[in-house]
């Protein structure tokens, strides 16, 4: 009889049963992260995705605050637009609608991926719905680089872009 087991044969069958249901319980929980992980989306302003740079295909969720100027909208249905912060900007591509509260000067969301050549996909865009509300990751990232204008005032580099 081995050193390492247990005299008592009820705790022998208690580590046997636990030995037995960790390496179970070890494959739900990574099948579980595996297939989660097509559904996570990490949220990015145009300064933190190019600090990340995230691999193209892989979706994510942009936002920040539409250039004023920027909106192109093309017969076929198609809109481009800049999504920018106070630090940096990205080109935004979308196919169809935009949602009514759409706005040069307010803040969205876009769901969607980077592509190779570097502009934003985007699959699905929300625009804040009042003056007030503006999604809460936004919010923050726009506080965090000192850019929070929650009076809705029109900070001056809105008419000229982002500082470079």
């Amino acid at each position: 009889m081995s050193g390492w087991l247990p005299r008592s044969p009820k705790a022998r069958r208690r580590l046997m049963l636990l030995a037995a249901i960790a390496p179970i319980l070890a494959v739900a929980v990574g099948l579980t992260l595996w297939g989660l992980s097509d559904s996570i989306s990490f949220f990015y302003t145009p300064s933190q995705a190019a600090a990340a740079n995230p691999p193209p295909g892989r979706s994510v969720q942009l936002g920040g605050l539409v250039s004023v100027g920027s909106v192109r909208k093309y017969s076929d249905g198609r809109v481009e637009f800049t999504v920018r912060d106070q630090k940096a900007s990205d080109l935004v591509r979308y196919q169809g609608d935009l949602p009514d509260l759409f706005r040069e000067g307010q803040g969205i969301v876009a769901t969607g991926s980077f592509a190779k050549d570097g502009h934003f996909e985007a699959r699905q865009v929300l625009a804040k719905h009042d003056e007030r509300y503006m999604p809460k990751e936004i919010t923050k990232a726009l506080k965090a680089q000192g850019e929070w204008r929650g009076d809705g005032a029109v900070a001056a580099y809105d008419r000229a872009g982002p500082t470079q």
